[in-house]
């Protein structure tokens, strides 16, 4: 009679670093095995078969569960290694995640950040528009979403107005300005941060609506600013703007931030950078 093991007890490509100098080295795979694997391209069941054979054999596993053991390494290695190309793909300016995220010294409101942080409203194609001053959390708090929505194996772009007009200015050079913006709202989430902190032109105000219009009710933006978006006509041409900021906030999210600028805090608090040694 099989006895049927925990899966915690395999030595993944994950725990082998935990072995001690004395535990032996699991026998290496047949070559026309190894070879098999390599042409049918499981990189990552390859890597774990040997202590998932090794660990079966001593355990006298069934045979279905050897399979899922090693089936399941292949597709948490897939998640992975995909999870890491979206989020290089998308560009983030920081790194910032809700690691380092402190929601009690954010304005907005705790049942807000909670609903947002499930991201049920970009499954629904829903907007996000956070306004305020500088230095308030918007951009922080946009872009630890936008890392969650990777780790929920979504799609996410970011674009500051800047980048975003470059790259569509790109495209206008040589005809591709469709392929361009289809590319774009392929994402999950398009995020275009900090509007406002410098002047848009004609071209920077073309290339969002592009973007914005493309998307409607179909893909989520995200955007932050340091101005609500009905004020945006003050800072492009005015028919544009209003275009682009009725199908913007037809399907939004929108949040105001305030207080002082969380930089400006620590700076004036010496948090801003190491004391100097003599």
């Amino acid at each position: 009679m099989t006895t049927e093991p925990a899966t915690a007890t395999v030595r993944t490509p994950r725990s082998r670093s935990r072995r001690t100098d004395q535990t032996p080295p699991a026998p290496a795979l047949p070559a026309d095995l190894d070879a098999l694997l390599r042409r049918m391209r499981f990189p990552y069941l390859r890597a774990a078969a040997p202590d998932v054979l090794a660990t079966a054999r001593a355990q006298r596993w069934d045979p279905a569960e050897v399979l899922r053991v090693l089936l399941t390494e292949e597709v948490l290695g897939r998640d992975t290694a995909g999870r890491r190309t979206r989020r290089k793909a998308a560009n983030f300016p920081t790194g910032k995640t809700f690691t380092t995220w402190r929601p009690e010294d954010s304005g907005i409101p705790a049942a807000t950040q909670q609903g947002l942080t499930t991201l049920e409203w970009v499954g629904r194609a829903e907007n996000l528009a956070i306004a305020g001053p500088s230095g308030t959390g918007k951009s922080h708090f946009v872009e630890a979403l936008a890392h969650q929505a990777i780790d929920q194996d979504l799609r996410v772009a970011w674009f500051t107005l800047e980048t975003l007009t470059s790259t569509v200015g790109r495209a206008k050079a040589d005809g591709s300005v469709a392929r361009t913006v289809a590319r774009i709202c392929r994402a999950d989430l398009i995020v275009v941060d900090d509007i406002g902190m410098l002047p848009a032109g004609a071209d920077a105000a073309e290339a969002f609506y592009r973007v914005v219009d493309a998307a409607y009710e179909r893909r989520s933006i995200a955007v932050t600013s340091n101005i609500h978006p009905s004020g945006f006509d003050t800072i492009m041409p005015k028919t544009i703007a209003t275009a682009t900021v009725d199908r913007l906030l037809h399907h939004a999210h929108v949040i105001t931030t305030k207080g002082d600028s969380h930089r400006l805090q620590q700076a004036l608090a010496g948090h801003g950078v190491q004391a100097l040694t003599s």
